[in-house]
């Protein structure tokens, strides 16, 4: 006798916003700051991801809007779109996004009782962070080389990181900000913050 299941994967609930974030996660990528370094708010659409829809719906808004891009929609930053993006060498950084939940939950469960406090979510979304960025400089250094270039891994850092790193802390710290005063009227997860 097979058993039948008492719940789908997703709730209506959860695939509604899985979709709202998945498309505000294009619209933050099309706002830009033209500062020295163009600056978008993507990072903080995947932060506000993660602290709103907890880490299933905020890994399927992530990769509903990656596969978007991947299928050519301009849903990355400047209106762009298509698999040269992501097979680009700054691919790595939006595919790095994928890893973000997942360390981010990690962090929390390492923190156990405390993980919905204020500093353990500050410092679960820094460590998913320090990730992206890592993957990303990694990505970067093996497509800049292959190509026959030459960069070293500071060198990535200078021009892919540490340009972003204060704007995306400041990103950081809003959408915890928002988690904590909007978190509990979305609450996926069931878990008070």
């Amino acid at each position: 006798m097979v058993k039948k299941m008492d719940r789908s994967v997703f709730s209506v609930r959860e695939m509604t916003y899985c979709a709202v974030f998945a498309a505000l996660l294009a619209i933050c990528s099309w706002i830009s700051v033209p500062l020295t370094v163009p600056v978008t708010l993507q990072t903080f659409a995947v932060f506000a991801a993660i602290e709103l829809l907890g880490t299933k719906c905020s890994m399927t808004a992530i990769a509903v809007w990656i596969m978007l891009g991947a299928a050519g929609a301009p849903v990355f930053s400047g209106f762009k779109g298509g698999i040269g993006v992501l097979s680009g060498t700054t691919g790595g950084y939006i595919l790095g996004f994928l890893l973000c939940p997942l360390v981010a939950a990690g962090i929390k469960k390492i923190a156990g009782k405390s993980a919905n406090s204020i500093p353990v979510r500050a410092a679960a979304l820094l460590v998913s962070l320090i990730v992206c960025y890592a993957f990303g400089t990694a990505w970067f250094v093996v497509l800049y080389t292959h190509g026959g270039n030459s960069i070293t891994v500071w060198g990535a850092l200078k021009l892919c990181v540490i340009p972003f790193a204060v704007f995306d802390c400041i990103k950081l710290g809003l959408a915890v900000l928002l988690g904590s005063r909007v978190g509990r009227f979305v609450n996926l997860d069931g878990k008070a913050k």
